[in-house]
């Protein structure tokens, strides 16, 4: 009997304030949803680190004769056949190092026509321009530092490139997207706990009457505050349902179909169903306690019980 009685209260408690409630409901929606957004985003921006970060490499570029007339580092004249050897020997003995292939400058020179052969400097490079390289894979892509000190300013050695270094401007910027909509969703959400609060206010003024004679026939301070906890309750939870379907529709359209980002970004390792499906029990939970909390201490200072 009492659960049905707390039943029905909240019914009328949602009926009367429909307008409140409705507003409720979208801004825990799309807090909610920003929240979800904000985990998955890192989620992705982890992923993408562990798939590039596999995949970079360290180059060790050489002297050439070009380099020899113009640049300082190479001042001693193009890299001999000896400080090659050297280099490479010195690579294979260092820890850090995973694998070593050497580019010569044919294929420095094949490689960039294969890239760049519509560029209209294309045409004016000859091989003997390009420079020959080492490149190096490294067991921890963080440890640059030690091939980088190792090599910079070596005779024959042109310069020592990070490709880790232009991935980390891409990750910064990704970052800082996903700070930015968690911004905007702490301030959902505290738009959505002002609403709560305010909708529980006007719920128990309008009830006030009925309150009163639950408490004078010796109700329970709890028995008389449930149907507004709830009512706060199941709003936000309709709130964090339409958050979960946003996620849902915004994978599959976003990514598999609609957009299809996983057929036309090819290079981009996109975080998969598990990763959606995981974050949302979070979700669910999120929006039924936020609210049933923000309604329990609202109606310590509104509600005299």
């Amino acid at each position: 009997m009492r659960a049905q009685f707390v039943l029905s209260e909240i019914g009328v408690g949602l009926r009367r304030n429909l307008t409140m409630t409705f507003a409720v409901v979208v801004s825990v929606a799309l807090s909610l949803a920003l929240f979800g957004g904000s985990l998955l985003m890192s989620d992705q921006v982890s992923t993408m680190k562990g798939y590039w970060y596999d995949k970079v490499n360290v180059s060790i570029f050489l002297c050439n004769k070009s380099d020899a007339e113009s640049d300082p580092n190479c001042a001693k004249g193009a890299v001999t056949d000896d400080q090659k050897s050297q280099i490479k020997a010195d690579l294979d003995k260092m820890g850090v190092v995973q694998a070593v292939t050497y580019e010569s400058q044919d294929q420095a020179y094949k490689h960039y026509k294969e890239q760049f052969g519509d560029s209209p400097l294309a045409s004016s490079l000859t091989p003997d321009q390009m420079q020959e390289s080492y490149r190096i894979k490294l067991k921890d892509p963080e440890k640059y530092q030690v091939i980088a000190t190792a090599f910079n300013g070596r005779d024959g050695v042109q310069s020592v490139q990070d490709q880790k270094g232009i991935l980390d401007n891409l990750f910064k910027l990704l970052n800082g997207m996903n700070w930015a909509a968690r911004a905007v969703m702490a301030l959902m959400l505290v738009v959505a706990l002002m609403l709560i609060v305010n909708t529980v206010r006007v719920s128990a003024f309008s009830r006030r009457r009925e309150t009163g004679i639950m408490r004078l026939v010796g109700a329970s301070g709890f028995y008389i505050q449930a149907p507004f906890i709830m009512e706060a309750a199941v709003a936000g939870l309709i709130g964090g349902t339409l958050a979960c379907g946003f996620l849902l529709l915004a994978r599959y359209f976003l990514i598999d179909h609609g957009l299809a980002l996983a057929d036309q970004l090819t290079l981009i390792n996109f975080i998969g169903w598990d990763a959606v499906l995981t974050k949302l029990p979070l979700i669910l939970a999120t929006s039924l306690l936020m609210p049933a909390l923000a309604a329990f201490f609202a109606l310590r200072k509104y509600l005299k019980v």
